[in-house]
């Protein structure tokens, strides 16, 4: 293949994953809100509705019915908002501050396998993957840690009591459970590359090694640590004190509107959509549809396109817990939070770690 070919590729798989994580983000605050009105005993939105489709006998009543052309109209409204900037704040970094938080949601796309594709004649194997590095978790956390930097720029940016508040509190919160989310997935790697193994820090080498049993079944502490750590990570609650509206009116993002508003809104669904891919990855077997099946699909294009949609199916069903969870839990106190992070999660993280390297080295002497 050409190096030009190779680019064009690359760079249409890039826009497409960007599409495919934009598009899911934008139907996760659909589904949130019917989600959120089944359980309050309400309809949800169910009015909004396009001119031609929406026109359609039956299928054109259903779908506004089902709300699905919610998301278009708040995107236009986002888009085409009138956008006042308040005089006391710092513009340079008040209008980058939406762009550094979502940015780093979009990059961590690039390492994240999400299907394969096994060629018909010769049997080989490709990953569905934009760039298969080999330090692919180190650069996710790397990246992904980077999108507090907007929170924080935004806050103090704004020059508003409320919203440095809520900066100060997202980047106590991201340092307090990074420590948690970092141990829970050092006995996945651990027991993901056993000795001799060459998969490094790669999400592939992970999903690989979960072809016969899910990591989450037999590591169910280390799979509950990364959960309870990512909500705290994408600040969802119980973990939301960073737009804590109860006491700090919105947050960091108090003064902001329009399509910046925009931007940070979406960006913490972004980040809920990659964190519940990775969850998958790390825990749940990627796109190996059930424990103990290695890979029930046929090779070929139709094989690609299952693995790829069971990988989705996963994903979105965490996005559901995540939904689910905000619903029918009550906020933390800030200070629980710290002390859950610090004196209750991260001793158990560590203690975790600590058992899982004398299992293996137990299993090496007596197994080696």
């Amino acid at each position: 293949m050409e190096l030009w070919q190779e680019i064009l590729l690359k760079t249409a798989y890039a826009l497409g994953m960007i599409s495919v994580v934009m598009g899911i983000a934008a139907y996760s605050v659909l589904a949130e809100r019917k989600v959120s009105s089944w359980i309050q005993g309400r309809v949800g939105p169910n009015r909004t509705t396009l001119p031609i489709i929406g026109a359609i006998p039956i299928i054109g009543r259903f779908l506004t019915r089902l709300g699905l052309f919610q998301p278009m109209a708040d995107g236009l409204k986002f888009l085409f908002k009138e956008e006042p900037i308040p005089g006391h704040v710092n513009k340079l970094f008040y209008n980058l501050a939406p762009v550094v938080a979502m940015v780093p949601a979009l990059t961590t796309m690039v390492i994240l396998p999400f299907g394969q594709f096994r060629d018909v004649a010769s049997e080989d194997i490709t990953p569905l993957i934009l760039a298969n590095v080999d330090v692919g978790i180190l650069f996710l956390f790397a990246v992904s840690s980077l999108g507090v930097y907007g929170i924080v720029l935004g806050a103090w940016a704004s020059n508003n009591k409320y919203s440095f508040m809520g900066g100060i509190r997202s980047s106590a919160q991201m340092i307090s459970y990074e420590l948690t989310l970092g141990l829970a997935v050092l006995p996945v790697l651990m027991w993901a590359n056993p000795p001799g193994s060459e998969g490094g820090l790669s999400l592939l080498a992970v999903v690989d090694s979960q072809e016969i049993m899910w990591i989450g079944i037999w590591q169910p502490l280390s799979a509950l640590l990364f959960l309870v750590a990512l909500f705290a990570e994408t600040n969802r609650a119980p973990f939301d004190m960073p737009e804590s509206e109860t006491d700090l009116v919105g947050g960091f993002h108090t003064e902001y509107g329009a399509f910046k508003f925009g931007m940070f809104f979406v960006a913490e669904y972004a980040h809920i959509v990659i964190g519940s891919a990775v969850f998958v990855l790390l825990f749940f077997g990627g796109w190996h549809l059930l424990p103990g099946i290695a890979y029930p699909w046929p090779t070929g294009y139709v094989g690609a396109v299952l693995s790829t949609l069971t990988f989705l199916a996963k994903t979105c069903c965490l996005i559901f817990f995540f939904i689910w969870i905000r619903w029918t839990l009550p906020r933390f106190r800030y200070d629980q939070v710290m002390k859950l992070g610090w004196a209750i999660l991260l001793p158990i993280a560590i203690a975790n770690f600590v058992l899982n390297i004398a299992i293996i080295t137990l299993w090496d002497k007596f197994h080696g």
